[in-house]
C-alpha cells in the first residue's frame, strides 16, 4: 500500500484493478472502506478446475482484512483454505439514471472490487473475532444478544480471511449525461433514487410469549 503527500492511504494501481473511467475511480482506503462497511453481500470469485465461479456471501472486515465463513463441507471454503487467489465484490445501488436516449441510462452506485488470497483462519481467536465480526457486521451489537456458540457450532465452521492486497472504488453519482441535442427534446430525463430500508421486525411463530424485540433489531428498524 502506498502513501499520498497527506498520509492518506491508497491502494497501487495495477493492471487488475485500474478503471478505465479515470474520474469514476477511488483507490484511497477511506473510500473502500467505507462502501465495504455498508454493504452486506460479496459477491466471491474464484478459479475452481480451470472453470470460473462467484457466489455470494456474508463478510466482515477488521482492518485491511475480510473475513467470509460457512460449513466445512461447502464447496467454495474447501477451495479457497488452499490458498487460492480470490476477487471480491461489492455494490451499492443509488439510483436509476434516465436519460432522454436508451443510450445514456445508466445508474448511480459506489462499488469496490477487491483482489487478494484467500487463507484459512487457523487461530481460535483471531477465527473467534472474525465470526464476531461477521455477526455484527449484519446488526451491530448482535452477536452479544445471542446464546455462546458450542464448540460443535465452532468445529463445524470454517472461515476464510482475504488480505486486501489491490483494491478500486467506482463511483457514480449525478444526472445523466444526454448529447447536446437530446437536451431541448421532450423525453423526461433525471434519477430514480434506490434506498435499502428495513421493516418492523416479525416474531418467530415459535418465540416465547414476553420476549421483546432485540436492541440491535430495533436499532436496524430505526435506520433512516
Amino acid at each position: 500500500m502506498t502513501q499520498t503527500s497527506c498520509q492518506e492511504k491508497t491502494f497501487p494501481v495495477t493492471e487488475a484493478n485500474k478503471i478505465r473511467v479515470a474520474k469514476r475511480a477511488h483507490y484511497d482506503e477511506a473510500t473502500v472502506h467505507a462502501i465495504l462497511d455498508e454493504g452486506l453481500i460479496a459477491q466471491v470469485g474464484f478459479v475452481q478446475d480451470g472453470n470460473p465461479i462467484v457466489l455470494p456471501m456474508v463478510y466482515a472486515r477488521i482492518g485491511d482484512q475480510l473475513y467470509i465463513h460457512g460449513a466445512k463441507a461447502t464447496r467454495l471454503l474447501k477451495q479457497l483454505k488452499k490458498g487460492l487467489p480470490v476477487c471480491l465484490n461489492v455494490t451499492l445501488v443509488d439510483g436509476l439514471v434516465v436519460g432522454r436516449s436508451a443510450f445514456h441510462h445508466s445508474m448511480n452506485f459506489r462499488s469496490v472490487n477487491i483482489h487478494g488470497t484467500a487463507k484459512l483462519v487457523e487461530d481460535e481467536q483471531e477465527k473467534y473475532d472474525a465470526l464476531v465480526a461477521v455477526t455484527d457486521h449484519l446488526a451491530p451489537g448482535r452477536w452479544d444478544e445471542t446464546r455462546a456458540m458450542t464448540t460443535k457450532e465452532a468445529n463445524a465452521t470454517t472461515v476464510i480471511s482475504v488480505t486486501i492486497e489491490t483494491a478500486a472504488a467506482k463511483v457514480r453519482s449525478g444526472m445523466p449525461i444526454d448529447d447536446e441535442e437530446d437536451y431541448a427534446s421532450d423525453h423526461w430525463a433525471g434519477i430514480v433514487p434506490i434506498t435499502t430500508a428495513y421493516g418492523q421486525p416479525i416474531d418467530d411463530a415459535r418465540l416465547k410469549q414476553g420476549i421483546p424485540v432485540a436492541d440491535s433489531i430495533k436499532a436496524l428498524s430505526n435506520r433512516r
